[in-house]
């Protein structure tokens, strides 16, 4: 995988989170997991940098990629 820092940003009930969650997990990839509905500082963080709440959201050296399609591929290409 490339250096870089990742990080989702996340809810439990979304199914598309949950799609990129089961990708991240079966192939063992080292993304840091910021639920935004247990910590509310990662709510507050992901409106702030990205302009929107919708998850999921993978931070990427802090840059915000949405859609869970979008995210899995950009995984799929950088692992």
């Amino acid at each position: 995988m490339a250096e870089c820092e990742l990080e989702l940003f996340y809810f439990d009930q979304c199914p598309y989170c949950q799609i990129v969650l089961n990708h991240i997990q079966t192939h063992e990839l080292p993304v840091t997991l910021r639920n935004t509905q247990t910590d509310p500082n990662n709510h507050v963080r992901l409106n702030a940098v990205g302009g929107k709440t919708q998850v999921p959201c993978l931070f990427i050296d802090g840059q915000p990629l949405y859609e869970s399609q979008d995210i899995i591929n950009w995984l799929t290409q950088h692992a």
